[in-house]
Parts: structure tokens; sequence; C-alpha cells
């Protein structure tokens, strides 16, 4: 019988268990990325710690495209990207330079981790002032959105101590000149911190493009910020995003079921 995919800890589960729950969320994430269209030909990546003892991580097969990615094909590697079990794809080597920084800064906090290179998510990146609190989706990252300078394409392992500093207790990063980071301790909370970012941006794009900018002060972002966390953590049954993520997979299903395979 299938758990279900929402609602549900899959790390209080039997491993073997939560591992099927947690790839056919991750794969589900790909393909929303995709119909969403904040993806970048094939690259960007988004992983979750796999449930046990064990520090290995799901990430999508590298050469696929989001829409190719399915449960059963997510890959399987150790912290520093090696496939611990047998796959017929590589593994993008620069993008989990990054991924394994933040799983290692903070397992518990950081289960899972996306990254994205979206047109409007990179052009907040590449501005001075970075993502300013002009809506209600923005506030939600006042005071608690990093920070990390480019540094080239994220080849050198050494870039990781930097990674894990810049980030701090922060669960999102603008990572400059290059795109948007987010973590959560689940997928669909994950996910939902992500769409938040990337909305904030766009509609920074779009306002800083039709006119001046309407910037709140410090005090009214903080209190729209802490009062969307608290709504969050009301509706939600086990944690942040379910009931957003729930309603994502029923509109997926209804274009295309495959990524549950």
């Amino acid at each position: 019988m299938d758990l279900p995919l929402t609602g549900i800890d899959v790390y209080a589960l039997p491993p073997e268990q939560g591992e099927w729950v947690l790839r056919r969320q991750l794969a589900a994430a790909y393909r929303l990325v995709d119909q969403l269209g904040w993806t970048e030909l094939i690259y960007g990546h988004l992983t979750a710690r796999v449930p046990g003892d064990k520090l290995h991580f799901l990430i999508n097969p590298y050469g696929l495209n989001y829409d190719e990615v399915t449960a059963s094909n997510l890959v399987k590697i150790d912290v520093d990207g090696t496939a611990v079990e047998p796959t017929n794809y590589p593994v993008n080597h620069a993008g989990f330079v990054i991924h394994s920084a933040i799983h290692m800064a903070n397992a518990a906090r950081h289960k899972v981790v996306m990254h994205t290179h979206t047109r409007a998510g990179m052009a907040v990146c590449a501005l001075e002032e970075g993502l300013l609190p002009i809506s209600m989706v923005s506030t939600g990252f006042t005071g608690r959105l990093s920070s990390h300078d480019y540094e080239g394409p994220s080849l050198d392992l050494d870039e990781r101590s930097r990674l894990q500093a810049d980030l701090g207790d922060n669960q999102a990063m603008l990572l400059r000149n290059h795109g948007l980071l987010v973590t959560g301790s689940s997928v669909p909370e994950a996910f939902l911190r992500l769409w938040r970012l990337e909305r904030a941006c766009q509609i920074q794009i779009d306002a800083a493009a039709a006119g001046r900018l309407r910037v709140l002060d410090d005090q009214a972002a903080r209190r729209s910020g802490a009062d969307m966390d608290a709504f969050s953590q009301r509706e939600s049954k086990i944690g942040i995003g379910d009931l957003e993520f729930a309603a994502l997979l029923r509109k997926l299903d209804k274009t295309d079921p495959h990524w549950r395979h």
C-alpha cells in the first residue's frame, strides 16, 4: 500500500519506506520546477538526505531534463558526490560541492537543499541591494536571507566552509551573480520556501521595471515575515508546505503521473 506523500515525516519511517516516499517527493519537485519554468537546461539541483544513519543523498541524474526525472532514476550519492548504488548516470561535481556544504552544515535543519538558476532569481542576485522588502512574500526573508559572493562555478571543495559560514542560521541564500538557494527539513517545506523566494524576485524585477519601488520599513517587514511564519505553522499538519505541496501534486498528476515510478 502506498504511503501518502504529504502529512508524513519520512525520517520517522523505517529507512526503506522513508526513502521511497522521499524519492517520490523529490521527483515531483523536479517535475514542478520544470512546469514552472525554473530550469536552465540540465543545470541546478534539488537534493535530499536519505533516511538512515549514513550520510547519503538523492540528486538528479546529470544530463536528464527535469521532466525526465523519476523516483527510481534519482541517484544516491555520498557526501563526496560518489554514487553508492549502481547507476547509468553521472553526477554534476560542481553542483554537489554547493549542496554537500549545506547538508554538512546542519544535517537536521538542512535535510533538503534546492538551488536554481532562474531569470528573476539570477537578476536579483546580480543587484547590489539584493532582495528588497516590497511584497508580502519578500518580507518572509527580511533578516533571514544570507548571501555568498561569487567564486566561479563551485569546483573547489574549500568553498564549502565559506558557503556554510555565509548561510549561518538562515535557510535561504542569494548566491551572488549566480542563483537562489533554499533549505528545509522536508521537500514540501523547501519547495514552498523556494516558491516564495522566486516569486519575491519576480515581483521585484517587474516592479522595478514599472516605476519607483515602495520599500517597506524594517519593522513592518519583520512583523509581516513573522506573521507569515505563524500562518504556515498553524495551517500545517506535520511540517510547513504540506498543504501547498499536496495541491501541486494533484495538479501534477493530471498532466503526467510518470514521476512516481
